[in-house]
Order: structure tokens, then sequence, then C-alpha cells
């Protein structure tokens, strides 16, 4: 027998259950976050990394620090 949806939805749905990811913070250790701060700065992979590891993982301090490059 078919199940009815009675319109409540899942955890799924509710958008006050969503990711609480800190997005002010830039983690070194996933390939396509120092992938883009390497493109948007236009600096290397491995250049972006070092600038991660010297600067920290702040995303406005290592893209102020960036831009300077």
């Amino acid at each position: 027998m078919p199940t009815i949806s009675t319109g409540g939805g899942s955890d799924a749905d509710n958008k006050s259950k969503r990711d609480k990811a800190d997005r002010s913070k830039v983690l070194g250790s996933e390939g396509y976050e120092v992938g883009y701060v390497a493109t948007k700065h236009g600096i290397s992979r491995e250049q972006a990394r070092n600038l991660i590891k010297k600067v920290g993982n702040n995303r406005d301090k290592l893209n102020r620090v960036a831009e300077k490059l």
C-alpha cells in the first residue's frame, strides 16, 4: 500500500536544521578550498597552501594578504 504524505516534510526539508559550518574559515585540508583560493588570487595551489599555513584559516585575513601578492 502506498504511503501518503501529510506534507509534514522530513528533516532534510527543515531549514532550521542546516549545516552550521563556519564559512569564515578556509579548510586547508580540503583540496577544493585550496584550489578556490589559488584560482581567485592567481597563485599556485602550493602557494595557497603555504599562505594558509602562514596566515591561518581566517578567510578575510587570507584574502587581504593574498591580494597583496
